[in-house]
């Protein structure tokens, strides 16, 4: 029996492979030279080395003590393998020693105010999205305008005049000054907007109402269904520019128990008495470690999410 499956295995992986073959056959006049195909090659390879490089560093720089990072290769580590570690161990204890303990407490911060803005943001930029590109109401146009317009103007500016609010509400140092201005994204709605107008077709909307469908279960069962890979991008998005938040949270939070892990690192820096670069660069590899694992675990749907508007209809 199990012979019989590799066999049909191997068959099938061989039509695949033929079937993919054939697929990608261009004519004569469509292939790219050999030049070109060099040429893009080189160009990829740097761009990757470019964009890996950081890290690369970041992660042989966090293995280090002050004096190795400026006395030893930078391009290697300062001990030998089977001393790192022992090495990382030390970097890990003088983080942990440096931000009193709190580090993880500040990634967990970091996560909260990421995913639940990045959630909130992306329902309601999808459903206000959804509502200025399949329905007509007095005052759209305007509305979409001051939205649009909203897009021009730096997040820093309003920052000043976020913090007035909050603080005349009483809501400065508290969980709800960082969740609710990130979870407003302008470009959230742009982003949802376009991808309401050309990936969720009229002819299905007006099918499910004459079926009987009312509004909200359309939207619920079968609007949010085609638009999945499109919010993952919106999430995306939104979750990255919560993480990478700083001035936002330098105003709001002055409580070592609500900071994010970018505030508490720079806190830590700014110590008058802090010296070691090493535990800096493995606090923020560490702290950057659940966009990367994000990214990756949720790059298909991603990649289906930035060509879902490309193509109308």
């Amino acid at each position: 029996m199990s012979v019989s499956m590799s066999k049909e295995a191997r068959a099938r992986r061989r039509a695949d492979r033929i079937r993919d073959k054939h697929a990608n056959d261009l004519p004569r006049s469509m292939r790219p030279n050999a030049f070109v195909k060099t040429l893009t090659i080189v160009v990829l390879v740097l761009v990757l080395i470019y964009f890996l490089f950081p890290i690369y560093w970041a992660i042989i720089a966090s293995t280090k003590t002050p004096s190795q990072l400026t006395g030893s290769n930078g391009l290697w580590f300062a001990v030998p393998l089977n001393e790192l570690p022992g090495a990382i161990a030390d970097n890990y204890a003088t983080l942990l020693g440096w931000t009193r303990g709190q580090f993880w407490r500040w990634v967990g911060n970091s996560l909260l105010y990421s995913c639940t803005s990045a959630l909130i943001g992306t329902i309601v930029s999808v459903m206000a999205g959804y509502a200025t590109a399949k329905f007509n109401f007095r005052g759209k146009g305007v509305a979409i305008g001051i939205v649009m317009a909203c897009m021009l103007m730096p997040a820093a500016l309003l920052t000043i005049p976020q913090y007035s609010i909050f603080h005349t509400l009483h809501l400065t140092n508290t969980v709800a000054s960082i969740i609710i201005p990130c979870s407003v994204s302008p470009f959230g709605f742009f982003l949802g907007r376009v991808y309401a107008q050309t990936s969720v077709p009229n002819e299905l909307l007006e099918a499910a109402r004459i079926d009987g469908a009312g509004e909200a279960r359309i939207f619920f069962t079968i609007v949010l269904r085609i638009l999945a890979p499109a919010m993952v991008t919106i999430f995306l998005f939104l979750f990255v520019a919560t993480w990478n938040n700083f001035l936002l949270p330098l105003m709001m939070v002055s409580s070592d128990e609500l900071k994010p892990v970018t505030l508490g690192l720079y806190g830590m820096v700014s110590l008058a008495t802090f010296n070691d670069r090493g535990a800096l660069m493995m606090g923020a590899l560490l702290g950057v470690l659940p966009v990367i694992v994000l990214f990756l675990g949720l790059q298909r749907y991603w990649q289906a999410g930035l060509a879902a508007g490309a193509v109308k209809g």
